[in-house]
């Protein structure tokens, strides 16, 4: 009679006399082929790719999210009296005869006062930036001060011939006002309006028996995005020559 072998036996080991099946075995799991292991790579190109993933992968900032910094240009003001004013000319002829300086932005335009204007409510000088017009800064002053009154008083004599002023102090959500000196010991007014609509900042002095009031004045969006150029404007202002 014929011998039967199992298929356990067939794999069995030549020495041994009988073999134990085996369990069933899950197939193993399949190996990913890389092209090109890692591992194997030259350090310049492991550099290489690393700085490229980098620059694929960071969002370059937008130029609107990096201003450079601002540019002045200052500005003399002479304070001439109507009868004498042209209201033409460039800054540079009037610097020998100017009675007070502050900064202009680069790129902001002058507005051509009038006499009829500059002897009505004493506007002297003015600019605007182009892209907003009511985002500007000027200077208003008047002849007959010796010095200057309470603060209060002076804020409120200024909103007398300024109806937009009057407008924004009406609607304010807070006025602030404080007394400063410069180097000179010459004193400054200094007064915040913070509105819905618009902010303002203030500058008063009184020279050569004048009073000088110099203004910043912009919308909210505008304010929120320039504060800090505004700001610089503001505390540019001064008055020059003996006091």
């Amino acid at each position: 009679m014929a011998t039967v072998f199992s298929p356990s036996a067939v794999f069995s080991n030549s020495t041994a006399t009988a073999t134990t099946p085996r369990p069933p075995q899950s197939p193993a799991a399949p190996k990913t082929n890389l092209s090109i292991p890692l591992t194997k790579q030259p350090l310049a190109t492991l550099v290489a790719t690393a700085a490229a993933a980098t620059i694929l992968t960071t969002v370059p900032p937008s130029l609107a999210d990096s201003p450079s910094a601002t540019n002045y240009q200052l500005y003399y003001g002479t304070a001439a009296s109507a009868a004498n004013y042209g209201g033409y000319g460039g800054n540079s002829s009037k610097q020998a005869s100017a009675e007070y300086v502050y900064d202009v932005p680069e790129g902001w335009k002058e507005r051509l006062v009038s006499k009829v204007e500059k002897g009505t409510n004493g506007t002297d000088s003015e600019f605007y930036n182009p892209k907003k017009r009511t985002e500007k800064e000027y200077l208003t002053y008047l002849a007959g001060f010796r010095q200057l009154a309470p603060r209060e008083v002076i804020l409120n004599n200024l909103a007398l011939s300024d109806v937009d002023l009057q407008d924004l102090i009406a609607s304010a959500d807070s006025v602030t006002s404080e007394e400063k000196k410069d180097e000179n010991g010459q004193v400054y007014y200094v007064y915040e309006i913070d509105g819905v609509a618009a902010h303002s900042l203030i500058a008063v002095t009184c020279a050569k028996n004048k009073l000088y009031a110099h203004f910043v004045k912009a919308p909210t969006p505008e304010w929120n995005r320039d504060k800090d150029m505004l700001k610089h404007v503001h505390e540019s202002f001064r008055t020059v020559g003996s006091y």
